[in-house]
């Protein structure tokens, strides 16, 4: 039984393994292997998890059940779009996904936010898996970039949104 909690420094390596796993997982079959760890390489270094984890305005959720974590979930309040929280990271191991580790975390996410009215997100258009995962969750489609991640980035993602309570 996995429970969801604060991430604190102790979880930055078993965070990262999770974004390796749940990276080469979903993406490799997009983008290749070399492909996938470059951008590991460049987006989750432990420095940057490190910082994510103590960023004002933004709160990093980890599913642990006492032996291991299961999933992570990171959100943070946007810079630049009024009232908006962005859901930067939401994955689980592949061995615990269909397990509702996920819609935990989220369910914890969305509470975070008490000034957002909007939480936003960017997926990787053939992630089908994904897609459905955060429609069951009330987001929809509002717009779609070329940017995923970075302005220059090359990725292209569906932009989803789903209204806070």
């Amino acid at each position: 039984m996995f429970f969801v909690r604060s991430a604190s420094e102790k979880d930055v390596e078993a965070i990262r393994e999770i974004l390796v796993e749940t990276w080469h997982a979903t993406y490799d079959a997009f983008y290749g292997e070399a492909k996938v760890n470059e951008l590991i390489a460049a987006w989750h270094r432990p420095a940057t998890i490190r910082a994510s984890i103590g960023k004002r305005d933004g709160e990093f959720l980890v599913a642990d059940d006492g032996r291991q974590l299961g999933g992570m979930g990171y959100a943070v309040m946007s810079d630049t779009m009024t009232k908006t929280a962005l859901l930067r990271q939401l994955y689980v191991r592949p061995a615990f996904q269909g397990q509702g580790i996920g819609r935990d975390i989220f369910a914890e996410l969305e509470t975070c936010f008490p000034d957002a009215e909007i939480m936003r997100l960017e997926v990787e258009p053939r992630n089908v898996r994904a897609i459905s995962f955060y429609s069951r969750l009330g987001f929809v489609e509002v717009d779609r970039t070329k940017h995923c991640g970075a302005e220059g980035s090359g990725i292209e993602a569906v932009i989803m949104e789903k209204p806070l309570l």
